[in-house]
C-alpha cells in the first residue's frame, strides 16, 4: 500500500516491513563484542580488567541495554545516589558467565564493567579453626 505524504512534492511512500526493521536492529547487536558472555556495544576500548569505556553518551548507551538485555527479563536497578553521577545495575538471572553489568558516567565518559561471578578460592568453604571452650585449667 503506498501513502502520499503531506508535502508539497507529492512523493509516495511505502512502510518498510517489521521484518526489514529487526533485521537491520539485529546487524546491529549482531557486530557487538562479547566478554566473559556478556555483549558491550560495538566499538567499546578496554581500559581496564573487565572495564570498557562506551562509545555513546549514557542514554545511548542504556537504549543499546534495553534491546539487548530487556528490562522484563534482566532487572536493573539505581546503584549510586552522588551528584554528577549516573550508574544502574544490570543483574543476570542466568548466572551464566558474569552477574552482571555496572554501566556509570562519570567525568563525562561512559563505562561498562563486567561484574564476575563470585567463586570461591579452592572450589569449597574455608575451614574455621576449633576455638578454645572457656572452662577449668588443667594442671
Amino acid at each position: 500500500m503506498t501513502r502520499v505524504l503531506d508535502s508539497l512534492k507529492g512523493l509516495f511512500y511505502k512502510a518498510r516491513p517489521f521484518g526489514a526493521v529487526a533485521a537491520a536492529l539485529w546487524t546491529v547487536v549482531a557486530a557487538a563484542e562479547v566478554v566473559s558472555g556478556a555483549q558491550l556495544p560495538d566499538g567499546s576500548q578496554k581500559v581496564g580488567e573487565n572495564r570498557y569505556r562506551a562509545p555513546g553518551d549514557f542514554e545511548k548507551t542504556l537504549e543499546y541495554y534495553k534491546t539487548v538485555y530487556p528490562a522484563g527479563s534482566y532487572p536493573r536497578r539505581a546503584i549510586i545516589n552522588q551528584p554528577g553521577v549516573k550508574a544502574v545495575h544490570i543483574s543476570n538471572p542466568s548466572g551464566k558467565n558474569f552477574e552482571g553489568l555496572n554501566i556509570y558516567e562519570a567525568n563525562d565518559e561512559v563505562r561498562v564493567y563486567v561484574v564476575p561471578l563470585q567463586s570461591v578460592p579452592g572450589g569449597s568453604k574455608p575451614v574455621k579453626k576449633p576455638e578454645a571452650k572457656p572452662g577449668k585449667k588443667s594442671r
